[in-house]
């Protein structure tokens, strides 16, 4: 039997258990678990692009450093919005198709005339050239309008003649209301225009009193004469005269009624008269 009691050192065989343990299980060769690092993960890229200058100073990325945006100045990316729109696709914003039940038969075109002339003839009084005029410009077919324009007269919803002294009561110089106090001449021209017949017209214009054309040039001329108090007589004379042609009042009537107002004023009379013809 061995004495452990000398000083000799112990057989290699002889050691800790847990070497032992270790050889088996191979515990001893495994790396050991390094400590982890306290200093915050670097934010680059494994292969940073060197063309891009923040990844070029990594002093802003310790920081904290805001990356600036790709996009220039006063730029934004373009965001996609709604639904592409391509053959076949309804774009989701216009306007839901028409439903051919909904919007019922197509509607009458003498219903439509009808109306138009109904419309034309609220509220004023029109020609039946004027009325025509409009139906032509609606593009009402013609037979069907001259159908529509002769009925209206069988039932006097039209009426040239009615129109025509409408039309000379509030433009002429009938009575104290006319409107522009415009004399036969002018009130006839503006009968042809409106498509009044002339031998209707004329009848109309006959109505018309002497007496209230004649009053009615003389407010035209007492009405001028307060804008011409600082112009000499033979220039008011030569307005004067010129006003009442433009209304279509006669060369010897405006000359008389201007003579007697200049007189009345107490404006000397010149000597020359201009010619209005």
């Amino acid at each position: 039997m061995p004495d452990f009691r000398d000083d000799r050192p112990p057989p290699s065989w002889l050691g800790d258990v847990s070497d032992g343990v270790d050889a088996w299980t191979q515990r001893a060769s495994a790396p050991e678990p390094r400590p982890a690092d306290p200093r915050p993960a670097d934010p680059r890229p494994a292969d940073p692009r060197p063309d891009d200058p923040w990844l070029a100073h990594p002093r802003l990325v310790e920081e904290g450093a805001q990356r600036p945006s790709r996009n220039p100045p006063g730029k934004q990316a373009k965001r996609s919005t709604g639904t592409r729109r391509g053959r076949g696709r309804r774009d989701p914003d216009g306007p839901p198709p028409e439903d051919p039940v909904a919007a019922g038969p197509p509607a009458d075109p003498e219903a439509v005339a009808r109306k138009i002339l109904l419309d034309q003839l609220t509220g004023q009084a029109r020609s039946r050239q004027q009325l025509a005029d409009k139906l032509e410009a609606k593009d009402v077919p013609t037979d069907l309008a001259n159908r529509l324009l002769d009925r209206f007269e069988e039932v006097g919803l039209i009426d040239d003649e009615a129109f025509a002294r409408s039309w000379i009561a509030s433009r002429g110089s009938a009575g104290s209301g006319g409107g522009k106090l415009l004399a036969k001449r002018a009130l006839a021209q503006e009968l042809r225009r409106k498509g009044v017949a002339d031998e209707v017209a004329r009848e109309a214009l006959d109505e018309i009193d002497p007496a209230d054309e004649e009053a009615a040039a003389r407010a035209l001329v007492r009405r001028k004469l307060r804008s011409l108090a600082r112009v000499d007589d033979v220039t008011a004379t030569r307005r004067l005269v010129g006003m009442l042609a433009r209304k279509g009042y006669g060369g010897g009537l405006a000359y008389a009624v201007v003579r007697d107002e200049l007189a009345q004023a107490g404006r000397d009379e010149p000597d020359e008269l201009p010619d209005l013809d």
